[in-house]
């Protein structure tokens, strides 16, 4: 199917102060977005697509002069694909605390005149929603069709369903959780330490030093990637296949690189590095860990979805153990206990976490199918 071909990002500067889950504020700020699609006459065909913890507002489409640009969800949004840009108005947003415009720890910070850097406010998910709320504000956007997420954007959605109940008609929530589970939190943790131990990490003040963490920041990629991969998936593209074979075809007895899931892991891991932000690392994990709807109910995830309106799609895929089906499952549970309306599909999928970005016919025309009913209402 087409591409939307070339889009072009936008920016917004708030100028009024956005109070902050943890007591704290930004006195100012700007979120970068885009948009595809025309709205309506009657602005009741607008969707929010929320990004996880590497992505950014740019979700479709490819920029002017980088035709290897595409979004991260190309084969999800655009014309006549699942999110149909044809039948809705699309809007992309990159959360604050990102490395990809939105004010975070690499922008100045008006009180000291230097970058943020490690004086950069931890932010929750439920920041950013608020922050997206006067996106939509701004745009003229009362209520949304639907918002829609995958892993950390899942969180978002149902944070959206929860915080703004009467702004959004479906809520669409894709290989997420309501809550991390402990190894989730400890995964997370390793991956903060190999970046707060990085000698260049200098407190989260590298950037006047000229350097970046390079090595923290590799690994830490390296400690998620694995998690967002299945045992299946990684046995059948790499095995115990030797990285050299054609040179010795055995092991070379040292701690360099014998395996190809080994050169595998650390070419994204120093990718990684190459373009993400350290600082930005540590913000967005934390709000991994923190986000927790249910806590606020003694633990009751029925209760603290009582008050949802949302008509919800949940999808999750069977070999995804970061954020395993059991997970959407008690999601499900919940809202059925409210008497919500819930469509719930699990994909037998052999991806692991990362089946929610990969181009599965299944699951695309499940969630083609939806919009379908959505596009009815907007009619």
């Amino acid at each position: 199917m087409p591409s939307l071909g070339i889009v072009t990002p936008q920016s917004m500067h708030f100028a009024d102060p956005l109070p902050l889950q943890s007591g704290a504020a930004l006195a100012d700020y700007t979120l970068m977005y885009e948009t595809y699609g025309t709205l309506n006459a009657e602005r009741s065909n607008a969707v929010l697509v929320c990004h996880a913890l590497n992505a950014s507002h740019h979700v479709a489409g490819v920029y002017a002069g980088q035709p290897k640009s595409a979004g991260w969800w190309d084969n999800m949004v655009g014309p006549g694909k699942a999110l149909d840009t044809d039948r809705f108005f699309v809007i992309g947003v990159n959360n604050l605390g990102s490395c990809f415009g939105s004010t975070g720890p690499m922008h100045i910070n008006p009180a000291s005149g230097k970058p943020y850097g490690a004086a950069f406010p931890v932010v929750t998910v439920e920041d950013w929603v608020h922050a997206q709320a006067r996106l939509a504000d701004a745009l003229g956007i009362a209520q949304f069709a639907a918002v829609m997420g995958g892993s950390l954007g899942g969180m978002q959605a149902l944070a959206w369903s929860i915080m703004y109940p009467a702004r959004l008609r479906h809520c669409v929530i894709v290989a997420s959780t309501p809550k991390l589970s402990a190894q989730n939190i400890a995964f997370n943790d390793v991956a903060r330490q190999a970046i707060l131990t990085d000698p260049d990490f200098h407190g989260g003040d590298y950037y006047a030093h000229g350097v970046v963490p390079k090595n923290g920041l590799s690994v830490a990629r390296m400690i998620g990637h694995i998690t967002y991969l299945s045992d299946d998936d990684m046995a059948e593209k790499f095995g115990r296949k030797l990285r050299d074979t054609a040179r010795t075809g055995d092991y070379q007895f040292g701690f360099g690189v014998d395996f190809e899931i080994e050169s595998y892991l650390r070419y994204q891991g120093l990718k990684f590095s190459e373009y993400f932000d350290a600082n930005t690392y540590l913000l967005i994990t934390k709000a991994l860990d923190y986000f927790d709807p249910a806590r606020a109910c003694g633990g009751d995830l029925t209760c603290a979805l009582a008050d949802t309106r949302a008509q919800f799609l949940l999808v999750s895929f069977s070999t995804d153990w970061r954020f395993a089906p059991e997970r959407s499952r008690e999601m499900v549970q919940a809202l059925v206990n409210n008497r919500r309306r819930v469509t719930y599909a699990e994909i037998d999928a052999p991806h692991g976490h990362d089946a929610f970005l990969l181009e599965d016919p299944r699951y695309h025309d499940l969630v083609r199918a939806y919009y379908d009913r959505i596009a009815l209402e907007c009619a």
